[in-house]
């Protein structure tokens, strides 16, 4: 039976493993989709010693940029953006050969495009992990400008929240929220931002899909924002993986 998983630390509320479970049983698809918790990407290489079947990986938090140095290639996409979501297996006399992609990217892409006007052309990336480079890349191919902000800036392309005011949140009408803050169960955070300063003419997009309404998308609506969060964006990367996985 092939099998694919995911790999990340913790895996205890993982999409992937719920989505692909139910995407094999719908399309009488004979798969399955296991969960991987690595405590430290080391464990990377002992993982593939011990599961000689494995057909596919997708990768998440904290291990997007990590794993790269582990795979055999990078598709050119993936290694501009700087980071990898989705790990193929070719398998040759027991030895695996990994070649790593990115559907974060597509998914973002497909989920944020329909929502985007002709205002928006500057965006603040908050966070700076693995998906926010997915973001960043897409974002740069739909033709939008972008700053990341990040607690501690420490790339001249980063600014701290502390420098944010409403004066440049009038500029940057797209918001996009990278980080883990306001996911469940820590619902009652969000993003240290200048709320003041969101307008009918900001869109706030979440990567985070649980709960369903961030603090953060709640705070913007509140202000007449577009909001959307992250679960359509995960539906759209999860069957991107898979065409990769099947090319």
């Amino acid at each position: 039976m092939k099998t694919f998983g995911l790999i990340g630390y913790p895996l205890e509320h993982s999409f992937s493993q719920r989505y692909f479970t139910q995407k094999f049983q719908n399309e009488n698809i004979e798969a399955r989709y296991l969960n991987f918790p690595i405590e430290s990407i080391e464990e990377f290489p002992n993982l593939l010693e011990k599961h000689p079947y494995l057909a596919g990986l997708n990768v998440t938090i904290p291990y997007k940029q990590q794993v790269m140095e582990y795979l055999h290639e990078v598709d050119s996409v993936a290694k501009e953006a700087g980071a990898v979501n989705v790990i193929k297996f070719t398998w040759n006399d027991k030895k695996p050969y990994l070649i790593g992609y990115n559907s974060d990217i597509t998914g973002f892409s497909k989920s944020i495009e329909p929502l985007l006007q002709a205002h928006h052309k500057k965006a603040l990336i908050l966070g700076t992990g693995g998906a926010s480079k997915a973001v960043a890349y897409a974002l740069k191919e739909l033709g939008l400008l972008y700053r990341f902000v990040s607690r501690t800036p420490k790339h001249p392309s980063h600014v701290s929240y502390e420098s944010l005011n409403e004066e440049i949140l009038r500029d940057y009408t797209a918001i996009v929220n990278t980080t883990p803050s306001g996911m469940s169960p820590n619902t009652n955070e969000c993003p240290p931002l200048p709320y003041n300063g969101i307008t009918s003419q900001h869109l706030a997009f979440d990567l985070i899909y649980n709960p369903e309404t961030t603090l953060f998308m709640q705070k913007c609506r509140e202000k007449g924002a577009t909001v959307k969060n992250g679960l359509e964006m995960l539906h759209f990367q999860a069957e991107a993986a898979w065409d990769i996985w099947n090319r």
